[in-house]
């Protein structure tokens, strides 16, 4: 089954990061990646960039409207996902417990619905 792994964490926690702090992350990704990879776990998954580069979009009749940034005001903000194809919510839930992150924000785990059957 297929889980999405949902990385939230404070954008100005990540801007306050020195360069050697954000590459021991990224060095922490790489390591879930080759454990991945190890494991055998199909997945894909890449960062985004900063919410000042969104905009919402939402239609309501004929009224067509775009916001800058994300709908709701929150104090971590995704950051970027992996999309994991594990046996179990166990599983997805020990690769999200690796993430390098996962002790400044949160992952939320959430599997992927299966609508294949419905065409």
């Amino acid at each position: 089954m297929q889980y999405l792994l949902l990385i939230y964490e404070a954008e100005d926690i990540w801007a306050a990061k020195s360069d050697a702090e954000k590459a021991e992350i990224m060095r922490g990704h790489e390591q879930l990646q080759e454990r991945l990879k190890t494991d055998g776990v199909d997945y894909s998954g890449e960062p985004l960039m900063p919410t000042a580069t969104a905009v919402s979009v939402r239609v309501r009749g004929s009224d067509r409207q775009i916001t800058d940034g994300p709908f709701a005001e929150t104090k971590e903000q995704l950051a970027g996902f992996y999309l994991v194809d594990v046996a179990s919510l166990e599983d997805a839930i020990e690769y999200a417990a690796l993430l390098p992150t996962v002790g400044n924000g949160g992952i939320e785990v959430r599997p992927v619905a299966d609508h294949s059957g419905l065409t």
